[in-house]
């Protein structure tokens, strides 16, 4: 399956929660709570088999982190292979992404643009460029700016107009140098996401 590449207000509509966790899908969905379409209210009633609401929970969760069906499904395997408890695994996989973890450092105004940073060179980590969106940043890393006046009038102008970001607690953001260290791997407590990843280790597990 592809990304989804239509508007994410519509998404964001459908599920029913800020999955992009920007704050003008919260003044949408104040606006308008109804699923979209001619027939939202209707949806909204209407009753949903236990598998629906699994695949609506993975819906959410995949759209959240702006992966493909592939992603997902490879993050779930490398979640369910390692110890502990599998959901848990999984939302630290998702969030300890790098694309992610600039996100919550507050450098980009959201994950896709995060991404972009990532993808064109913007990023270094322990001092080397990293264009791969999807690498798994490790406690003791110290990601960075590139240094060069465009990449970090871009970071420095995000940080500028969200005020509002609270950086994650396993980060150490440095405002002034643009750079932040992972202080540990996130645990499921310090990830603010409504997802209820239980449904999602029950659609994989038939």
């Amino acid at each position: 399956m592809a990304k989804y590449t239509g508007p994410k207000g519509k998404l964001v509509r459908r599920f029913g929660i800020n999955i992009f966790e920007n704050p003008k899908y919260d003044r949408l969905l104040e606006r308008r709570s109804n699923p979209p379409g001619q027939h939202g209210e209707k949806q909204q009633r209407r009753k949903i088999s236990d598998y629906g609401l699994q695949l609506i929970e993975k819906q959410k969760l995949k759209n959240s982190y702006g992966l493909l069906e592939k992603q997902f499904r490879n993050t779930f395997k490398k979640a369910a292979q390692k110890k502990g408890v599998t959901g848990d695994n999984l939302m630290a996989l998702l969030e300890a992404r790098l694309d992610n973890a600039v996100f919550r450092a507050g450098f980009s105004i959201s994950r896709m643009q995060a991404r972009q940073l990532v993808n064109h060179g913007h990023i270094r980590v322990n001092g080397k460029r990293v264009d791969i969106p999807s690498y798994q940043v490790r406690s003791g890393d110290l990601v960075s700016v590139k240094e060069t006046e465009r990449s970090r009038s871009m970071v420095e102008k995000n940080l500028a107009e969200s005020p509002r970001f609270q950086h994650a607690g396993w980060l150490a953001v440095d405002t002034q140098a643009l750079s932040f260290s992972v202080q540990h791997l996130p645990e499921r407590d310090e990830i603010r996401s409504e997802i209820n990843e239980q449904l999602i280790i029950e659609l994989y597990s038939k």
